[in-house]
């Protein structure tokens, strides 16, 4: 097989395509994230603190200018995206799993010793004990 060919292969893996399409959609969603923070939750923090960017603050030590506002714009950026992900991702597909799980179960009980074995097994690979077909 040629190089190109492989090469051709490996790009079109479910995998490697399935990671493309995880970048770009990361991507979009980042920036709508950044807009929430910079057009909604900017504007609130101003309404109680009394600045809408945080950027100009800075103090200095010796000659040292430490610039505390951009670590606090980027900190609320990141927090803001992890409760976004979080909420809106992770939470909802937790729960879709979860009764997924409850509406599909591939394991049943062992009525013997209560271990959780496959739906098809006829025989309880922990305490072997024959069990009822359904």
């Amino acid at each position: 097989m040629s190089l190109l060919n492989e090469f051709k292969k490996f790009l079109f893996r479910g995998n490697v395509l399935d990671l493309a399409v995880a970048v770009v959609v990361g991507t979009a969603f980042g920036a709508v994230v950044k807009a929430l923070v910079a057009d909604l939750l900017t504007p609130i923090i101003a309404l109680i603190f009394g600045k809408p960017n945080f950027s100009a603050l800075s103090f200095t030590i010796n000659s040292s200018h430490f610039l505390y506002g951009d670590f606090l714009n980027n900190l609320i950026t990141f927090l803001s995206i992890g409760a976004a992900v979080f909420f809106f991702v992770v939470a909802p597909v937790n729960h879709l799993m979860a009764r997924r799980a409850n509406e599909d179960p591939d394991t049943k009980e062992c009525p013997e010793c209560t271990s959780a074995i496959p739906i098809g097994a006829r025989r309880c690979p922990l305490c072997t004990s024959q069990l009822a077909t359904t």
